[in-house]
């Protein structure tokens, strides 16, 4: 691959159409049709039909965090309130941690429940409203619903809890010192997998052991990861390329050097597989983005090099049709692929 793809790759930059945020993008979901994002003003910005609307989600704080499935989004900020944002720009106030805590995480869970975490309290709420609250065994900076079945996975401090909100069972600890900040399910469910404050990543094989994944060797923090449609992949940020490890075996990385899309001379900030394809989009701290394709490690330009900050969220709409994107001082578009 071209060490500058900027001046080498075929280009989509004319089918990318501008969005003028206004402030650092925090998170971009597709609601169906509608493209919502996360700002660190407190503001969700919705656009569907053409039109542009404000949400005033958080008008006393900024978004920390957010989660969203196809009917939702649900934000989280440094005002201590969850709320949910629906396509048609209602929002209403789900939960409130105690004394104003800061909302440090957010899941969703396919069915329509949810679970947050502010210090080492986290809530779990169930499709049915039931509420579960556990106290993690130091702050909880992750949290992931297994894809199967009701169970969360808590990243803390020494390790991952995974817990079943529903059970009266104490939560299974799987063990590795350290800080371990973000979690996230392999689609199958065979893997838990976290990001560190070292520069590396931990896994955890659940089947048929609770075998140890070692992926280190990153030069700064990986704050995004994204798995394949097929599950096969887990891309991460954190180098002067994409780090994609594979995990289409029984064990995982293990034993297996990852592949390394998209070099360039500056780091990734953020990546996300499309939804069908072998497709990965890859998004820098020098505001370039790139897709590049599996199959033949070609690469198309979507973004080149510009100032308005790192790429900060980077979200494809379910057919795969469309990216968004936004950066870390308020800029942010929209591409349609043609065809």
């Amino acid at each position: 691959m071209s060490s500058s793809p900027t001046s080498s790759a075929p280009s989509l930059t004319s089918h990318v159409a501008p969005i003028e945020a206004g402030a650092h993008v925090t998170a971009a979901h597709w609601l169906m049709d509608a493209l919502a994002l996360a700002l660190g003003d407190g503001r969700v910005r919705l656009l569907r039909d053409g039109a542009e609307e404000d949400v005033a989600a958080h008008p006393e704080g900024g978004i920390l965090v957010a989660a969203g499935d196809a009917v939702r989004l649900v934000t989280g900020g440094d005002d201590g309130r969850v709320v949910e944002i629906r396509a048609d720009g209602r929002a209403s106030e789900l939960a409130t941690a105690k004394g104003g805590a800061w909302i440090d995480a957010l899941a969703l869970h396919a069915d329509g429940g949810l679970a947050y975490s502010f210090g080492r309290n986290v809530v779990a709420r169930d499709a049915k409203g039931r509420e579960r609250t556990l106290t993690a065994p130091s702050s909880a900076r992750g949290l992931a619903f297994a894809p199967k079945g009701y169970r969360l996975a808590m990243a803390h401090y020494n390790g991952v809890s995974l817990w079943y909100p529903n059970h009266e069972t104490p939560p299974e600890i799987v063990e590795w010192k350290g800080s371990h900040i973000d979690v996230t399910w392999s689609p199958d469910g065979r893997f838990v997998i976290t990001t560190m404050q070292e520069n590396a990543l931990h896994g955890w094989r659940l089947q048929p052991d609770r075998g140890h994944m070692r992926m280190s060797g990153y030069p700064a923090k990986v704050r995004s990861v994204s798995w394949s449609a097929d599950g096969h992949w887990l891309a991460t940020s954190g180098a002067e390329a994409a780090i994609v490890w594979p995990f289409d075996s029984k064990e995982g990385p293990t034993g297996k050097a990852p592949r390394e899309c998209g070099v360039r001379p500056a780091r990734v900030s953020r990546v996300a597989f499309h939804p069908k394809a072998p497709v990965l989009a890859i998004g820098y701290e020098d505001g370039c983005i790139l897709l590049v394709r599996f199959t033949d490690a070609s690469e198309l330009l979507v973004r080149p090099a510009a100032k308005g900050g790192a790429v900060t969220a980077l979200a494809w709409d379910a057919r795969g049709g469309r990216l968004a994107f936004g950066c870390a001082e308020g800029a942010a578009g929209l591409l349609t692929l043609p065809g």
